[in-house]
C-alpha cells in the first residue's frame, strides 16, 4: 500500500510535468513533449510513464520510459529489463529509460545495468539505463530553475539545515508559479513525498496540511480508486470473477457517498447480478 500511495502521485507528476522529470535525469533542450498512453502490454507490466519528446534541432521524436521507485530494490532490475524489451517490441526502436529512486533503504543500490543468461549460456540479455537517486541532487539547484514541476521532488533532495525553511520555500514556489487548476494537487503531492522522509505533521501544515489533502482532486481520485479496488476484491471473494462490465461501471463512480453505499451493498447483496443492478 505504501508503494501504491507514492506510485499514484508520481504518475500524476509524469502526466503533468514529465519534462521536469527528464530534467532530473539531465535532459535539456526539450522543444515539446507529451505523455503517451502506456498501452505496451497488460496493465500489470506497464511502465509508470512513456513520453514522446521533441528536441530542438531534431524533427523526429525520441521516446523515454519513466519509472519511479520508492526505494532501491532488486525487483527494479527485472522491471527495467522488461520495460525495455517490451517497449522495443512495440515501438520498434529502443527508448531511453530513466529510473528515479525516491529514498534510500538498506545497502542495495541501483547501478543502471542488468543482465540475464540462459541456462546453457547460449543467450544473454543485457540492459543499461539512467538512474537518478533524489538524495544525491541538490535542493537549491532544483529550486533555482523556476520549474514548478520540480518542486514536489525537492524535499527528498540534499540540503543543509532543518527542513521547515526548505518546505516554506517550496510552498512559495508553488503559490507563485503553479497554474490555479494544479496548485492544490502540487501541494498534495509534495505532502505525500515529504511523508516518505519525515514523520512530523507540523511540517505538512507548511504545505497546506490535512484540509488541503481533503480538497485535492488528485487525492480524492486516489481515495476513490482505493475504495473501488476494495469493493472489487470483496465481490471477487464472495462471487469469483467479476464481469468487465461491472468493473468498468464501478470505475466510473467516484463520489465518496455512493462508493460507501456500494461497500455496504457488496457485503449484503445475494448475487453478483443484484450488485450489477444496483450499479445500473
Amino acid at each position: 500500500m505504501a508503494h501504491y500511495k507514492y506510485d499514484k502521485n508520481t504518475k500524476w507528476l509524469i502526466r503533468k510535468h514529465g519534462n521536469s522529470i527528464l530534467y532530473l535525469g539531465g535532459v535539456r533542450q526539450v522543444k515539446r513533449w507529451r505523455a503517451l498512453q502506456t498501452e505496451l502490454v497488460e496493465p500489470s507490466k506497464l511502465p509508470d510513464g512513456l513520453l514522446e519528446v521533441y528536441f530542438h534541432g531534431r524533427s523526429a521524436p525520441d521516446y523515454f520510459l519513466l519509472e519511479v521507485a520508492t526505494y532501491p530494490e532488486k525487483r527494479v532490475l527485472e522491471q527495467s529489463l522488461g520495460d525495455l524489451t517490451l517497449a522495443y517490441q512495440h515501438l520498434h526502436i529502443l527508448p531511453e529509460l530513466l529510473t528515479v529512486v525516491l529514498y534510500p533503504r538498506g545497502r542495495f543500490r541501483l547501478t543502471g545495468d542488468h543482465a540475464v543468461t540462459s541456462r546453457l549460456q547460449w543467450s544473454k540479455l543485457v540492459c543499461q539505463w539512467k538512474v537518478v537517486e533524489l538524495w544525491e541532487l541538490v535542493a537549491e539547484d532544483l529550486l533555482a530553475t523556476g520549474d514548478v514541476g520540480l518542486v514536489p521532488w525537492v524535499p527528498l533532495t540534499r540540503f543543509q539545515g532543518p527542513p521547515a525553511p526548505l518546505l516554506e520555500a517550496c510552498r512559495r514556489r508553488i503559490d507563485e508559479l503553479a497554474r490555479p487548476e494544479e496548485r492544490d494537487n502540487l501541494l498534495a503531492v509534495s505532502q505525500v513525498l515529504v511523508q516518505l522522509r519525515y514523520n512530523d505533521p507540523r511540517l505538512l501544515t507548511i504545505l497546506g496540511g490535512k484540509q488541503l489533502m481533503i480538497e485535492s482532486p488528485l487525492i480524492n481520485e486516489i481515495l476513490a480508486e482505493n475504495t473501488q479496488e476494495a469493493i472489487l476484491r470483496f465481490l471477487q471473494a464472495r462471487f469469483g470473477d467479476v464481469p468487465e462490465e461491472v468493473v468498468q461501471r464501478l470505475r466510473s463512480i467516484s463520489a465518496d457517498r455512493k462508493l460507501k453505499a456500494l461497500i455496504k451493498h457488496a457485503a449484503q447483496c445475494p448475487t453478483l447480478e443484484a450488485f450489477h443492478r444496483r450499479l445500473s
